[in-house]
Protein backbone atom coordinates (compact mmCIF):
# COMPACT_ATOMS: atom_id res chain seq x y z
CA UNK A 1 0.00 0.00 0.00
CA UNK A 2 1.52 3.49 -1.01
CA UNK A 3 1.95 6.34 1.59
CA UNK A 4 -0.35 9.16 1.12
CA UNK A 5 1.65 12.51 0.38
CA UNK A 6 1.96 14.51 4.14
CA UNK A 7 -0.60 17.35 2.57
CA UNK A 8 -4.12 16.22 1.52
CA UNK A 9 -6.16 19.53 0.91
CA UNK A 10 -5.84 23.04 1.83
CA UNK A 11 -8.32 26.35 2.29
CA UNK A 12 -7.67 29.35 1.67
CA UNK A 13 -10.17 31.57 3.90
CA UNK A 14 -11.70 34.62 2.29
CA UNK A 15 -13.86 37.42 3.23
CA UNK A 16 -15.28 38.23 -0.06
CA UNK A 17 -16.15 35.28 -2.23
CA UNK A 18 -16.79 36.69 -5.49
CA UNK A 19 -13.22 38.76 -5.48
CA UNK A 20 -11.39 36.12 -3.79
CA UNK A 21 -12.38 34.24 -7.20
CA UNK A 22 -12.01 36.98 -9.76
CA UNK A 23 -8.30 37.57 -8.03
CA UNK A 24 -7.43 33.75 -8.14
CA UNK A 25 -8.80 33.26 -11.74
CA UNK A 26 -6.76 36.29 -13.18
CA UNK A 27 -3.89 35.32 -11.47
CA UNK A 28 -4.05 31.76 -12.27
CA UNK A 29 -5.88 31.57 -15.69
CA UNK A 30 -7.98 28.64 -14.23
CA UNK A 31 -11.37 28.45 -13.21
CA UNK A 32 -12.79 27.80 -9.72
CA UNK A 33 -15.49 25.49 -9.69
CA UNK A 34 -17.99 25.55 -6.94
CA UNK A 35 -18.26 22.68 -4.67
CA UNK A 36 -20.75 21.62 -2.03
CA UNK A 37 -19.38 21.76 1.94
CA UNK A 38 -21.08 18.42 3.35
CA UNK A 39 -21.44 20.36 6.70
CA UNK A 40 -23.54 23.50 5.46
CA UNK A 41 -21.65 25.66 6.89
CA UNK A 42 -19.15 27.39 4.08
CA UNK A 43 -18.98 28.19 1.22
CA UNK A 44 -16.56 26.89 -1.32
CA UNK A 45 -15.18 27.10 -4.50
CA UNK A 46 -12.01 24.61 -5.93
CA UNK A 47 -9.09 24.85 -7.31
CA UNK A 48 -8.44 22.33 -10.27
CA UNK A 49 -7.47 19.25 -9.06
CA UNK A 50 -7.15 15.51 -9.34
CA UNK A 51 -7.88 13.38 -6.26
CA UNK A 52 -5.41 10.84 -7.25
CA UNK A 53 -2.98 12.66 -8.86
CA UNK A 54 0.55 14.25 -7.17
CA UNK A 55 -0.35 17.20 -4.91
CA UNK A 56 -2.92 18.32 -2.90
CA UNK A 57 -5.74 20.20 -3.98
CA UNK A 58 -7.52 22.45 -2.20
CA UNK A 59 -10.48 25.88 -2.14
CA UNK A 60 -11.00 28.92 -1.53
CA UNK A 61 -13.34 28.98 1.89
CA UNK A 62 -15.74 31.51 3.37
CA UNK A 63 -16.27 29.91 7.34
CA UNK A 64 -17.20 31.34 10.44
CA UNK A 65 -14.75 28.93 11.84
CA UNK A 66 -11.57 31.40 10.49
CA UNK A 67 -10.31 33.99 8.38
CA UNK A 68 -8.38 35.71 5.92
CA UNK A 69 -4.99 36.99 6.94
CA UNK A 70 -1.70 36.18 8.66
CA UNK A 71 -1.69 32.54 9.33
CA UNK A 72 -4.98 32.01 7.17
CA UNK A 73 -4.33 29.24 4.84
CA UNK A 74 -5.85 25.91 6.65
CA UNK A 75 -3.35 22.93 5.96
CA UNK A 76 -4.43 19.04 6.26
CA UNK A 77 -2.41 16.34 6.76
CA UNK A 78 -3.41 12.99 5.56
CA UNK A 79 -3.62 10.51 8.17
CA UNK A 80 -5.36 6.80 8.58
CA UNK A 81 -7.63 8.04 11.12
CA UNK A 82 -8.18 11.19 12.29
CA UNK A 83 -9.27 10.45 16.15
CA UNK A 84 -5.23 8.79 16.19
CA UNK A 85 -3.64 11.57 15.73
CA UNK A 86 -6.14 14.24 17.39
CA UNK A 87 -5.53 11.69 20.82
CA UNK A 88 -1.53 12.93 20.24
CA UNK A 89 -2.35 16.93 20.02
CA UNK A 90 -2.92 17.70 23.65
CA UNK A 91 0.09 15.74 24.83
CA UNK A 92 2.48 17.17 22.85
CA UNK A 93 1.42 20.63 23.32
CA UNK A 94 -1.21 21.51 21.50
CA UNK A 95 -5.28 21.73 21.75
CA UNK A 96 -8.17 20.47 19.74
CA UNK A 97 -10.29 22.56 18.55
CA UNK A 98 -12.90 20.76 16.50
CA UNK A 99 -13.33 17.00 17.56
CA UNK A 100 -13.48 14.45 14.79
CA UNK A 101 -16.75 15.07 12.71
CA UNK A 102 -17.81 13.71 9.30
CA UNK A 103 -17.18 15.90 6.26
CA UNK A 104 -19.73 13.33 4.56
CA UNK A 105 -18.15 11.21 1.11
CA UNK A 106 -14.89 12.87 1.88
CA UNK A 107 -14.88 11.04 4.97
CA UNK A 108 -13.66 13.01 8.61
CA UNK A 109 -11.78 15.77 9.91
CA UNK A 110 -10.05 17.04 13.37
CA UNK A 111 -9.31 20.98 13.57
CA UNK A 112 -6.49 21.55 16.24
CA UNK A 113 -4.39 24.55 17.26
CA UNK A 114 -0.29 23.52 17.22
CA UNK A 115 2.28 24.88 19.88
CA UNK A 116 3.37 27.76 17.62
CA UNK A 117 -0.77 29.29 17.15
CA UNK A 118 -1.28 27.40 13.67
CA UNK A 119 -4.68 25.88 13.29
CA UNK A 120 -4.42 22.74 10.87
CA UNK A 121 -6.71 19.49 10.17
CA UNK A 122 -5.98 16.17 10.06
CA UNK A 123 -7.85 14.18 7.47
CA UNK A 124 -8.88 10.48 7.04
CA UNK A 125 -11.61 8.63 5.31
CA UNK A 126 -12.41 6.28 8.39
Amino acid sequence: MNKPNAVGWFDLYVTDMDRAVGFYEAVLQQRLEPIGDPTGETLMRAFPGNMSAYGAAGALVKSSHSQPGTGGTMIYFSVQDCAIEEGRVTAAGGRVLRPKFSIGEFGWVTLCLDTEGNIFGLSSMS
